[in-house]
């Protein structure tokens, strides 16, 4: 087995000393074993990680399996991913230190720590993991449109334009205000869409769209609770405008883990979602405007390691 650790050193800003700290403990865990192969890679910039693993990739004889560590946060994930999911024999293994890491949630909430040991992820077992088609691009958590991706997007805008110290001040703005002048806006929070999963119609007018192979989003349990990455299935939430205070309510309440009683409620392994005019689309971390997106889920097609023998909720049933 080959292991390729990919850093992205913007995880780490004024923490070098932290990244310094990880790469002593994979150097010093491997000095102890015996005829390892491993590398240590930086990802500069966006998508500059699949680039790497795919100069890996080519190096790596066809029946090896590569073990790929992302290092850092959903965007060092998101382009380990995209890169892993084109090679057969690739695993993928997730090392937080991100804002909220949310994938990992589910192997329990107080686990996160588990998968920034080095040693427990070499030995630990790949998961087979369903992940969700955009186009060429693969996501492995969820997709949002309407009302909360466009909060989202407002508040990660901000942190671009601010410093660290800035970010953390103003960032409680978007937290009390934003929110209630999004509801007042008919552009993202009551908007009509044409919707179609499996081939029948939901077509309606929404203030938000859940797409959920996972039910954490932003560090917390949402009301998609029981979807599981490993079914076959992707857990679809939409939820019906009303009045702005209304419709505020009923995403507050989803994004806390609870489902509003204007709340519809679906499974499907495929949904493609139309609007007039652009939509704000957020898939996992990545941000996109445009009037038609069409996701499918791609049954384990990704192989996702596991620390400490854990493993993804039981009582998941394969729809396959």
């Amino acid at each position: 087995m080959k292991h390729v650790f990919v850093f992205d050193p913007k995880a780490f800003y004024n923490q070098q000393w932290k990244m310094d700290n990880i790469l002593d403990g994979i150097g010093q865990y491997f000095r102890t074993q015996e005829k390892v192969d491993f590398s240590v890679q930086f990802s500069r910039y966006r998508r500059n990680a699949i680039g790497i693993i795919n100069d890996e990739a080519e190096k790596t004889a066809a029946d090896e399996i590569i073990r790929i560590y992302a290092i850092g946060g959903e965007e060092v994930l998101f382009d380990c991913l995209n890169a892993s999911a084109h090679f057969p024999n690739t695993q993928l293994a997730l090392i937080p230190y991100g804002e909220s890491n949310s994938f990992l949630k589910i192997f329990g909430e107080d686990k996160a720590e588990s998968f920034k040991d080095i040693p427990s992820l070499v030995q630990g077992r790949a998961l087979p993991t369903d992940i969700i088609k955009w186009g060429i691009n693969y996501a492995l958590n969820s997709c949002y449109i309407g009302m909360d991706s466009a909060i989202s997007r407002n508040l990660k805008d901000l942190k671009s334009r601010s410093n660290k110290g800035s970010y953390l001040l103003f960032s409680i703005i978007p937290s009390f205000t934003g929110n209630f002048f999004v509801a007042f806006d008919k552009r993202s929070a009551a908007r009509d869409y044409k919707i179609t999963i499996d081939d029948s119609d939901y077509s309606g007018q929404y203030s938000l769209i859940h797409i959920a192979n996972g039910p954490y989003h932003a560090g917390k349990k949402t009301g998609a609770s029981e979807a599981v990455p490993d079914d076959g299935l992707l857990n679809i939430t939409l939820i019906r405008a009303s009045h702005p205070l209304g419709t505020l309510a009923s995403v507050s309440k989803y994004l806390n883990g609870k489902r509003p009683k204007n709340c519809l409620f679906t499974q499907g392994k495929k949904i493609s979602v139309h609007s007039d005019n652009q939509m704000c689309i957020q898939i996992d971390n990545e941000y996109v405007l445009d009037t038609d997106i069409n996701l499918n889920v791609v049954h384990h097609a990704a192989q996702i390691v596991a620390a400490e023998g854990l493993s993804y909720l039981p009582g998941s049933n394969s729809a396959l």
